[in-house]
């Protein structure tokens, strides 16, 4: 309770500015979300079962929120060039939590695909986000109604019936701020009827010298047929604290493709939560972090099988070194009436150094005798007669090891269906893994030293 009180206090005070810097539509549920956490707390270590990161601890700093609207400024026009290389994207930024349009975005969408703030989504089109927007997400989720008590703005993708994206959308999320912030970031996906669609997410810090909490949630509807691949690339400071939320519903045929890289962080928490409420869908859910220093890396997926003939696939790996932890935790639940469900969960983890921990529990719970179900999790560290047979073949050792823990990702990156993207994230990895910055291209949106105006390396 102790983290939410300086909220809840913070909401009591200036609920007539929050609600005049965002919209109708998103002031509907405030209420209602601030009633459920003055009987909520949230999670603290251990509530799960296992080693997950303590929500309560995560929200228990005081950090400043911008419920005022203050402009704070941002590298935004360097930020635009942070296209992936061999990549055309059509990009939006946010800067803490509000959403800029690149100048040629309007221009250059096709019809009938809307991305824009959500805040003015919510004024232009309000029976399209109403219907939407909290009906994903459960409110009863503490984080979730944290969220939606203070989220004045964010991001609208919708995709009309029938139409399919060829250019990727893109969003740079940017934390830039002369004091400590909390970003409440909020993200809706409305997929209707056999629509196409890829986003990918990119976030940076730009000042190192700030602690920033970034509370974020994704609401992803994908209607019959559609057809949805969503990548999030973090790459941000040590003192970033990043807890994202992800719920998604699919409807019968669609097919959703996730894949998370953590390539830096400090504290970082995400939750995947897939409802496959149609015949016939394919989830495919992967991520892959890289840890080292005392960063933590928390990654939990839950897949609610509720439908016939699904397919659905987790694959997450870590590579942990220094004093680094990571936990995951994998949940897949088949529905008395989904049969023929197929369902697999791998998680693997190598462990570089002695200090690195690693927690995992892997779950299944079928209540269908129609299925095909596997699960398996292992934690050990370099092949050491791989690493002695590129040794004796002249190759140093920090060389070897680095190779082997780029060909351990491998299979992790494979699973990413943009061509350009799955080129990009070997490079990044391979520079990660050599200790150099893993900037992305030309992005200047990336980590800055206040000390100096150069990307840290």
């Amino acid at each position: 309770m102790d983290s939410l009180k300086q909220y809840l206090e913070l909401y009591r005070l200036n609920r007539e500015m929050i609600d005049g810097g965002s919209s109708a539509v998103m002031n509907r549920l405030r209420d209602e979300a601030y009633e459920i956490l003055t009987r909520s707390r949230l999670p603290k270590r251990g509530d799960e079962g296992y080693e997950r990161t303590s929500v309560e601890d995560m929200f228990a700093a005081d950090y400043g929120v911008n419920v005022a609207r203050v402009n704070i400024t941002a590298d935004v026009a360097a930020s635009f060039r942070c296209d992936v290389p061999n990549m055309s994207t059509l990009l939006g930024v946010v800067v803490n939590d509000e959403f800029h349009p690149s100048r040629q975005l309007a221009d250059r969408l096709p019809e009938g695909v809307t991305f824009m703030s959500l805040r003015k989504a919510a004024e232009e089109y309000p029976e399209l986000v109403s219907a939407h927007y909290g009906a994903v997400a459960p409110l009863t989720d503490p984080a979730v109604a944290l969220n939606t008590m203070l989220a004045q703005d964010g991001v609208l993708v919708h995709v009309a019936k029938g139409v399919r994206l060829d250019k990727p959308l893109q969003l740079v999320n940017i934390f830039s701020s002369p004091t400590s912030l909390m970003a409440a970031r909020r993200v809706l996906v409305v997929m209707e009827e056999d629509s196409s669609a890829q986003l990918l997410v990119c976030d940076h810090t730009q000042d190192c010298e700030r602690d920033y909490l970034s509370s974020e949630v994704v609401e992803i509807s994908l209607g019959r047929g559609a057809r949805f691949d969503y990548y999030n690339i973090e790459e941000s400071s040590a003192r970033t604290t990043r807890h994202s939320q992800m719920y998604v519903s699919q409807r019968e045929s669609s097919s959703l493709s996730v894949n998370g890289t953590t390539l830096t962080c400090g504290t970082t928490r995400n939750s995947y939560d897939i409802d496959i409420s149609g015949d016939g869908c394919e989830t495919m859910l992967a991520g892959m972090a890289i840890g080292s220093e005392r960063q933590h890396i928390d990654n939990s997926v839950r897949v609610r099988h509720l439908s016939q003939h699904c397919h659905s696939n987790q694959l997450f790996k870590y590579v942990l070194d220094d004093e680094s932890t990571g936990a995951f935790g994998g949940r897949i639940l088949v529905a008395p009436g989904a049969a023929y469900t197929d369902a697999y969960q791998t998680n693997r983890n190598l462990l570089a150094s002695t200090s690195a921990r690693m927690h995992t529990k892997p779950q299944l719970e079928i209540y269908n005798d129609e299925v095909k179900c596997s699960h398996g999790a292992t934690t050990g560290q370099l092949d050491a007669e791989a690493l002695f047979y590129m040794r004796t073949r002249g190759i140093p050792e920090d060389e070897a090891r680095n190779m082997l823990m780029q060909a351990f990702m491998a299979d992790v990156i494979d699973t990413v269906r943009m061509e350009g993207l799955r080129d990009r994230l070997r490079h990044l990895v391979e520079k990660r893994f050599a200790g150099k910055g893993a900037l992305c291209g030309d992005c200047a949106a990336a980590c800055r030293d206040a000390r100096n105006d150069n990307p840290v390396e």
